[in-house]
């Protein structure tokens, strides 16, 4: 029998995160659509990781897709996330993380509006929100 082999980073990631941020961060759980707290949000920001406050996605790229969470048709840079191919659950999807700490952050999809054409499909549990200054 194998054993996992612990993250020496867990314990501090458990005492850092909410135990649902834990659960879609480190464990790449989903939260359930339509409950994300900045699923309506229209505030001019940037949206950052929630587990290590990388600037990820902001709000000039941000839109209304349908599908219950937050969606985006591209990150704040391209050196900000990253990607890998996820074969969970029986589908092919593309699973995006946060390149700074690897937290899960949800799944891209090529079903997007112009100019990128793509859906980055992003659990409001793995984001916060700095509101951008001297805009009303």
């Amino acid at each position: 029998m194998l054993l996992k082999r612990k993250d020496p980073q867990d314990d501090e990631w458990r005492k850092k995160l909410a135990p649902a941020q834990y659960h879609v961060l480190r464990e790449k759980g989903t939260e359930r659509p339509w409950t994300g707290k900045w699923l309506a949000n229209k505030d001019p920001g940037t949206y950052i990781c929630a587990g290590c406050g990388a600037d990820l996605f902001t709000s000039d790229t941000k839109f209304e897709s349908g599908t219950g969470w937050p969606s985006f048709y591209k990150p704040a840079d391209e050196t900000c996330i990253r990607e890998e191919d996820d074969s969970t659950f029986g589908m092919r999807r593309v699973e995006v993380m946060c390149k700074k700490c690897g937290g899960h952050l949800g799944h891209v999809f090529d079903d997007g509006p112009e100019p990128t054409g793509l859906r980055y499909c992003i659990n409001s549990l793995a984001l916060g929100f700095k509101k951008r200054e001297g805009k009303t």
